[in-house]
């Protein structure tokens, strides 16, 4: 069964082998973290100079009021900082180079992974989440490779070299400071699991934000005729209060982390002013080790605190993370068999369709066909009719491999279509759907879907068979009318026509309409069926027709209920048998409209 890719899972191990393999996509920008971490030790290290140097300057220098010594370490401490902005300025450019490049390699790869599965993955899981998927979590993930990697690496090392520096400066007061360490390791410990849920809760919950969002976007039209805005701006309301709760909470638990670390930072500062000052007062410890101390104690909870800050980038992008990774760990359902490939040459296609005793279920249990068996000669024009639920549509999905079925064989030519690359497949078998879906673009590119090889002469061409041209040439700019919203600027019936026009341009050798009629009124429907006659010319047309007129002179018309094939012959035929199709010939009034066809 294919998963939900949106399903919670609990482990915080699952999030550390999802960032893990997620860093396979990081290998080929090894040397530019290497590099990173080369500067970052430069960085680091006149970092760590700079107390040590005010140091010499107050116990040397200005105790003995020796101005020249002073000259030279100011000199020196100007230097090391200006190498110092420049080591971190190179770094994080490297950095930010490496981790975006990383990102964009994850979103392709998701992308493509997305692209490949078949359509019972989208049966499953939402747009709007996998929209998420593919540009919130990418971009929180991120900040792993970035962000996270840095502050590992620079204040982790930070944290080492200013141990180091304070055990040089004097052991026994740097003991007494690493009684710290422990009570850092205990808060940490105590806020871990807080800060994971937390943050695991908010991305959930802007997922369910975002599907809302889109699956509204897509229907507004039916909101607004059935007048849902209001309930739905109410179903928003909600989500949007559990995200900002959820958010609310995970602010709250970070500052409540984060402000216990800088309060034991203080502490920090405030004892060993306190111990140290008495050595200072004693003669046991010079001012200037004292200063060094300080600054560094400071500089140990710097990094400290930067580096739990960075806890809460590693959660949330663990989070993204084990979202990403169960997107890529699903398998697609429909895949090509590299070793049982046939070629799909343009020239050997005939398109013969044969089913054989072909049984299909979207659900385990629950069949939606069952025993389908026909053949389609090439170049034949069948239709298929029946009730709504009667597996029309899935036929067709099957035939184009959307899914495959549970049982039985689909041929093309007499070959298994599961022979087949799915790329030469889909590319002589073309469908029209009732809805057809139109991209953001020329009109041109849209009926050529982009492709550069087919020419514009091809495009007006394919236009003018199926009576689009004139339409065309209505809009503003013809063939270079910029569509926006899925072609909202177009009628329903203007869709369809440049639907048509596309399937005349990539002239595939198997058409599959898909009750693309439906939606049209009397007279576009007219002017379409003149184009698909043109259309189905030297082509194998199957056709699940709405309006039985459609279908009236198919060679052979195939009548479905629940899942099966129950009647099968011409329009004569089926008339004249006084079943299932007799019946839905009289209730569709085809007579009426053949006459009004006929005779306008």
């Amino acid at each position: 069964m294919m998963a939900d890719v949106s399903a919670p899972k609990s482990s915080d191990q699952l999030s550390v082998r999802s960032l893990v393999h997620l860093a396979r996509f990081a290998v080929p920008f090894t040397w530019h973290f290497l590099g990173v971490v080369a500067l970052v030790i430069v960085f680091n290290t006149t970092s760590v100079l700079q107390p040590y140097l005010v140091k010499l300057a107050i116990d040397n220098d200005i105790a003995s009021k020796s101005f020249h010594g002073l000259e030279v370490i100011a000199v020196v401490y100007v230097s090391i900082v200006i190498i110092g902005a420049l080591a971190n300025y190179t770094q994080v450019v490297l950095l930010q180079y490496a981790g975006q490049s990383i990102i964009q390699r994850i979103r392709m790869a998701l992308f493509r992974h997305i692209e490949s599965q078949s359509m019972a993955f989208f049966d499953k899981n939402a747009i709007g989440r996998l929209v998420t998927n593919v540009s919130n979590d990418t971009e929180t993930v991120s900040q792993f490779f970035t962000q996270f990697f840095l502050s590992v690496v620079r204040d982790g090392l930070s944290v080492v070299m200013v141990i180091f520096a304070m055990f040089r400066l004097n052991a026994g007061v740097a003991w007494q400071c690493m009684v710290i360490v422990p009570v850092i390791f205990i808060i940490s410990f105590a806020f871990r699991k807080r800060l994971r849920v937390s943050y695991q809760t908010a991305r959930t919950r802007l997922s369910s934000v975002v599907a809302f969002l889109a699956e509204n976007l897509a229907g507004i039209r039916i909101i607004q005729i059935f007048h849902q805005e209001r309930r739905q701006a109410n179903a928003f309301l909600t989500l949007n209060d559990r995200h900002r709760q959820a958010n609310v909470k995970s602010y709250m638990t970070s500052v409540m982390f984060n402000r216990s670390l800088d309060f034991l930072g203080n502490v920090s500062v405030a004892a060993i002013v306190y111990v140290g000052g008495l050595r200072v007062l004693h003669g046991a410890m010079e001012f200037g080790t004292l200063y060094a101390f300080i600054s560094y104690i400071r500089q140990f909870f710097q990094p400290i605190n930067a580096l739990t800050q960075q806890w809460n980038n590693l959660q949330s992008s663990s989070v993204s993370a084990d979202r990403i990774g169960r997107v890529l760990a699903v398998e697609p359902l429909v895949t090509d068999n590299k070793d049982l490939v046939n070629s799909l040459s343009d020239e050997e296609v005939r398109g013969a369709v044969e089913f054989q005793d072909v049984c299909f279920s979207y659900k385990p249990g629950e069949p939606v066909l069952t025993d389908i068996s026909f053949r389609v000669r090439p170049g034949e024009f069948v239709g298929f009719v029946g009730p709504t639920g009667a597996g029309k549509s899935s036929i067709m999905a099957l035939l184009t491999r959307f899914y495959d079925p549970v049982s039985g064989v689909i041929l093309l030519d007499g070959e298994d279509i599961k022979s087949f690359l799915q790329t030469d497949l889909h590319r002589h078998i073309g469908i029209v759907q009732q809805e057809m879906f139109l991209f953001t673009g020329s009109v041109k590119d849209n009926i050529r879907l982009f492709r550069d090889d087919i020419s514009d002469e091809t495009v007006v061409e394919s236009a003018k068979v199926v009576g689009a041209h004139e339409m065309i040439m209505r809009l503003p700019r013809g063939y270079e009318t910029h569509l926006v919203g899925k072609g909202s600027n177009l009628s329903t019936g203007e869709r369809q026509l440049l639907g048509f026009a596309r399937i005349v341009a990539l002239n595939p050798k198997v058409l599959i309409l898909d009750e693309a009629t439906a939606n049209l009124d009397s007279q576009t429907e007219s002017l379409v069926q003149k184009g698909l006659t043109a259309v189905a010319k030297n082509r194998t047309t199957l056709v699940i027709a709405h309006r039985l007129s459609t279908i009236r002179h198919a060679d052979m018309i195939y009548v479905l209920s629940k899942g099966r094939i129950v009647e099968r012959g011409n329009h004569e035929e089926l008339v004249s048998a006084q079943g299932l199709y007799a019946d839905l010939y009289q209730k569709s009034g085809i007579e009426f409209e053949m006459e009004q066809t006929a005779h306008p």
